[in-house]
Order: structure tokens, then sequence, then C-alpha cells
């Protein structure tokens, strides 16, 4: 049997893992994300097609990336999204496909994610009290999305991850009820610090979230957890196993040592890092007739400008593009 192939960055980081932004749009504005009012988002024929990212998602798997996520923006406002991840799914290589959205539009579309390979479901939600949840994402939309929860646990997506950017001041009095309301759900809380990506990010209230994790083990008698995806969460869960929380801390505890993922954004572009500016833009290529070989070599190239670190802490605004338009 062939060795199979690996993409490494010169700090021995193996990486395995494609954040695939498949538009930088969105129907809600939260406030930690897009600024109210933005409406300078990427042209559609900036877009990659359906045929180029397919080529570009083929090119990694060929080299070793086995874990894609189809993010955003809002990943479900991409028309025909479950016929790009069937074709994804279908690469060789593609081991685990998964899908980050804010479940407006998952009701409709849930069914048809799981048929077409799908396998797992992170969905934003920041609270459960409907006038807070409208103050946080502008927009007064939480029946839908808890609508787009029942979908995806009846469509049989399983685990769904709760993801919960956790904001002081704001939404960490709901911490105790956010984890009631998973375990009743059978749901994965993860709980986010807010990072200073672009003006917005920068003006959210920050929450070190160490100390509520050492809480929340004090409180159900956590134990070191495992859960599947390959992303940034340090996961704890109760002994039998009934509950699992993961904690993503970019800022008071950093992942940087061992990141296995690169963003590509709506418009092709490559960051190598969410807290740097390294980048390749690979919509040229593509569009000028590049080959196989070469688009492999130009990822290549690009994973060896991946930086050691974010600098979050040290250079806060360093970052001026905002999430959305990163890719999530």
């Amino acid at each position: 049997m062939s060795p199979v192939p690996t993409l490494q960055d010169r700090f021995g980081r193996r990486v395995e893992y494609l954040r695939l932004s498949v538009t930088d749009r969105c129907d809600l504005r939260c406030t930690y994300c897009i600024p109210e009012g933005f409406s300078d988002f990427e042209e559609p024929a900036q877009w990659l097609s359906f045929d180029e990212i397919e080529r570009v998602v083929g090119a990694f798997a060929r080299m070793g990336v086995s874990k894609v996520r189809l993010t955003g923006g809002e990943p479900l406002l991409r028309r025909n999204l479950p016929e790009l991840a069937r074709r994804i799914n279908a690469l060789d290589g593609v081991k685990d496909l998964s899908l980050s959205t804010n479940a407006t539009q998952l009701a409709k579309q849930a069914a048809a994610l799981k048929l077409a390979g799908v396998s797992r479901l992170n969905i934003s939600l920041d609270s459960l009290q409907p006038d807070r949840f409208s103050r946080i994402v502008r927009r007064d939309c939480l029946e839908q999305v808890q609508n787009g929860l029942t979908a995806a646990k009846e469509a049989g997506f399983a685990p769904i991850k709760i993801n919960m950017v956790v904001m002081n001041g704001v939404n960490d009095d709901e911490i105790d009820d956010m984890v009631a309301f998973c375990i009743r759900h059978d749901f994965t809380l993860r709980m986010i610090e807010a990072m200073p990506m672009g003006e917005t990010g920068r003006n959210t209230q920050y929450l070190d979230l160490q100390p509520v994790k050492e809480r929340l083990q004090r409180r159900f008698g956590l134990i070191d957890g495992v859960m599947a995806g390959g992303g940034p969460a340090r996961y704890l869960q109760s002994p039998d196993g009934a509950f699992t929380v993961g904690f993503i801390t970019p800022l008071s505890q950093h992942f940087c040592d061992t990141c296995n993922r690169v963003r590509l954004s709506v418009d092709g572009t490559l960051f190598l890092c969410l807290g740097q500016d390294e980048k390749l833009e690979l919509r040229p290529l593509l569009r000028a007739g590049a080959s196989d070989e070469e688009l492999e070599q130009a990822i290549r190239g690009a994973i060896e400008l991946k930086p050691h670190r974010h600098e979050f802490n040290e250079h806060p605004g360093q970052v001026v593009r905002f999430m959305a338009l990163t890719g999530g």
C-alpha cells in the first residue's frame, strides 16, 4: 500500500483540514462579525464556481487533506449547496464533510444536506432569549433557528454542536441555561472566546473562558473528552458520557502549536492563519488554465508561508478583515 500523502508546514504541523467558504454573504449581522449596514460583499463573478471549488478541494485531497468544512458567511445562502456537498463528498481522499451554519435556512435543507454526504453540523446559537438573540444577530429569527435544529435532528445529524460566542455582560449569564438546553437535546456545547477580527471583533466584550471551564469541571466532575472533527476545541465530558462541552480559547489558551487547518475564501484566497495576513490567491491560477500539478505546487508553496501563531494578544488591531470575509 502506498503511503498517504501529506501536506506539512515548516513547523512540522500536518495540514489536513480545509475550511471552505462558499459565500461571504449572511442573512444576519452578528455584533461580533459583520458591521450593521455592511453590503460591500464580493460580486458573484468573483466567487469560485462549483467546478473551480471541486478542482481546489481535489488538489488538497490528493495532498492528504481529508476534512472539509463548508462555511461562509452563511453557506446555506449559496444556491444548490447540497449539489456542491455531493461533489465534494465524492472526491477521493475526503473522509469528513461538515457544515457551519446559523440555521436560519436549515429547516428547508437539512434532509438534502444529509443525503449529499454532510455528516456533522456546527450551529451558531448565542442566546436562548428571543429579545437578546435579536439584539446580538440584529434580526428576529430565533424560532427559525430552533426549527432548523429540529430538522437537523430529524434528518439524523449527530453530533450537532452548538457554537456559543460568550461575551462579558452580554450573554455570559446564560451559560448554565445553555448547558441545560444542550443536555436536554443531546447537543454538544462549544463555548468560544470572541476574537479581534476587524472592528466588530475588537469591539466585542471579551470573556476569558478559563474560569468558566474550571467552574463547569467542578459542577459536573468533567473529565477529558474527544470529539470527531479535528478543529481547535478542547473537550470535556461527564463521566457517564451524557454531556460534552468544548472550549475554543484563541486568546486565553491558544492552540496554534497543533493548528492543522487553512481557510479558502469565496473568491479563492487561501488564508494560512486566521490572525495573520499571509495568503495566496488561487482564482487567477485557476482562470489562467493552471494544471493540477501547478495548482498543487502553488498550494505547497503557500503552506510554507503558514506562520507559527496568531498575535491577537500582542497586536489585536492587526487583522482588519472581519470573519465573514475570511471564511468562518
